[in-house]
């Protein structure tokens, strides 16, 4: 079993910039893909990016270009910078890993005025 602890949202305000952390600990040796899903209320929750242990990345269409996801091996974290953040990126943030056989509780990011 792996334990995710998520950092780093806030409200912020169109425009600007975050950064998320994801640490990750117990069954780190299972870890093979780390990721950030997203969720607002009356929706699925959909992918933002994922990375691999080798550094592979996918991003969701919405995001590409603006968002970048990157992975400290040594520490089990995963990052996810965010920029040019629009209101339509407001939701909870989750992370996970092996496509979700973990997820962290969450972290909220809102972007407004």
């Amino acid at each position: 079993q792996v334990q995710l602890v998520e950092s780093g949202g806030g409200l912020v305000q169109p425009g600007g910039s975050l950064r998320l952390s994801c640490a990750a600990s117990g069954n780190i040796f299972s870890i093979h893909v780390m990721g950030w899903y997203r969720q607002v209320p009356g929706k699925q929750r959909e992918l933002v990016a994922t990375i691999t242990r080798a550094g592979s990345t996918n991003y969701a269409t919405s995001v590409k270009g603006r968002f970048t996801i990157s992975r400290d091996n040594a520490r089990n974290t995963v990052y996810l910078q965010m920029n040019s953040l629009k209101p339509e990126d407001t939701a909870v943030y989750y992370c996970t890993v092996n496509y979700g056989s973990s997820w962290g509780q969450g972290t909220q990011v809102v972007v407004s005025s």
